[in-house]
């Protein structure tokens, strides 16, 4: 990835910058990271993508409260400053957009028209939501854990709830009471920008983007599973009950590699070395290998990893490759193995309709004088 990507960077921690991200939607904002500029472990705060469902909401810390009740023994709220002081972790966590690289589907599709940067990589510091959980007294037949964001608004897809509601999202209890589920304040040490969630958000390793609830006022356990817009009618897919179709919400992330150098219709000299780079990341499992193809999948040659296996984290690899001396049109693939040997499917599962674009994607390049630059 870009070695000299940083002098592009933009400083601008504070808040959320849409310098060097690809605007997808402006209202709400829906911005995608520049997967190929990015040649650091951690993405920069102002590069990593934003995925928002409503306008971004007005917070402030000072009068923050985060409400913690529902079918617990001892309901308490928390301020910004009280929820600061409390025992924290850091940990570093891959978010990924649930419709990322929706564009390599076949026909176009509805829905933003991510590429490949609506993923990115940070590091978390925040309360374990174990702790507040055990705080509060969770009564023995909670199921799920509801979490609920301060934006707001009317969704567009059908089918439109008939009044405006908040975001939420539900988490089973046996997730929710993982250690490495944080209520977080920082990302990459620093105060959470206003686009990523300030004052609070939730982060959940593993799962796709959409359970880290940004601008986070309540968290309510419930006995009974939660079936809200987002879990019934956006992110949700097509599973088999018995013989019937059912819906079911999205969770844990797949196993998915991305390329990231060289670009889409990028021009190489022939006879060169040039170096494929990418990342590579699962949800609750680890990555072990990866390969490339670069004749469209006939052959596979094994890439080099260039971080160490991290639960929840992207792995970023590499591959040293020989341009052919022929001229002409090329077709780049990655390929991901998980630790218990699984593959990234071959075709994307049409059950999952929109979302989880997780089969390795075409990258077309050219050698030589193609007349393209």
């Amino acid at each position: 990835m870009m070695e000299d990507s940083k002098k592009h960077y933009v400083d601008n921690t504070s808040q959320s910058s849409s310098a060097g991200l690809t605007i997808r939607q402006k209202e709400p904002k829906n911005l995608e990271a520049p997967f190929d500029w990015i040649d650091s472990y951690l993405t920069p705060t102002e590069l990593f993508y934003i995925r928002s469902h409503f306008p971004t909401p007005t917070l402030e810390g000072a009068s923050y409260q985060l409400r913690v009740d529902g079918a617990v023994r001892h309901p308490f709220t928390l301020s910004y400053d009280e929820l600061r002081s409390m025992p924290s972790e850091t940990r570093v966590a891959t978010l990924e957009c649930a419709g990322n690289s929706r564009v390599f589907l076949v026909p176009q599709v509805q829905g933003a028209q991510w590429e490949l940067g609506a993923v990115s990589n940070a590091e978390w510091t925040g309360v374990p939501l174990r702790t507040l959980l055990e705080r509060a007294g969770m009564e023995e037949d909670v199921c799920e854990i509801l979490l609920e964001a301060a934006d707001r608004g009317t969704p567009k897809e059908e089918p439109v709830p008939p009044d405006p509601i908040c975001y939420a999202w539900s988490l089973p209890r046996a997730k929710a009471i993982q250690q490495e589920v944080l209520i977080a304040y920082q990302m990459n040490g620093r105060d959470l920008p206003r686009d990523h969630g300030y004052p609070v958000r939730a982060i959940v390793p593993g799962h796709y983007g959409m359970a880290s609830v940004k601008w986070l006022t309540r968290i309510q356990a419930v006995r009974e599973p939660f079936h809200g817009y987002w879990q019934t009618s956006d992110y949700a897919y097509w599973a088999s009950m018995e013989g019937n179709p059912v819906r079911r919400s999205l969770g844990e992330m797949q196993l998915k590699s991305e390329i990231a150098r060289p670009r889409v219709y990028e021009t190489l000299a022939p006879n060169r070395i040039y170096t494929i780079s990418g990342a590579a990341w699962a949800g609750e499992t680890d990555v072990a290998e990866i390969a490339v193809s670069t004749d469209g999948g006939r052959t596979w040659t094994e890439a080099e990893f260039v971080d160490p296996v991290r639960r929840h984290a992207w792995r970023r690899w590499k591959l040293d490759w020989l341009t052919p001396n022929e001229p002409g049109q090329y077709t780049l693939l990655a390929r991901a193995k998980d630790v218990s040997g699984v593959l990234q499917p071959n075709e994307h599962d049409r059950h999952y309709g929109v979302y989880v674009i997780n089969h390795p994607l075409p990258i077309e390049v050219f050698i030589g004088d193609s007349g393209r630059q």
